[in-house]
């Protein structure tokens, strides 16, 4: 079950900072105003508070592990919303951060 809230968060997480990043990013270079820059800013804000809501304590294994969440659902981001077509370059890429995740976050520890 902690592996699967923990998952639910960096889905959470990445869901907050990357589509805050976006709604700035369409406030700004798409011109859609400051009503879009300000939801931005919210979700950014949601982003670092969902971060302290993972299982594990430590910080910098959080923010590494998230990393890889970040670089897949970034793509997939852009997939969705963007109608990005990633090459096969972008997807090995993406599989081999999320290997990373599972190596940081679930490898087992004393």
């Amino acid at each position: 079950m902690t592996i699967i809230r923990s998952i639910l968060l960096f889905v959470a997480a990445a869901i907050a900072e990357i589509g805050g990043a976006w709604l700035i990013w369409q406030g700004i270079r798409e011109h859609k105003g400051l009503l879009w820059i300000g939801a931005g800013i919210a979700a950014l804000g949601a982003y670092g508070f969902v971060a302290t809501l993972q299982p594990d304590a430590n910080f910098g294994r959080i923010l590494a592990a998230y990393g890889g969440i970040f670089v897949a659902g970034s793509l997939a981001w852009g997939v969705v919303v963007d109608k990005f077509r990633p090459d096969r370059y972008d997807l090995i890429g993406a599989a081999i951060c999320l290997i990373g995740v599972v190596v940081i976050m679930y490898a087992p520890r004393r």
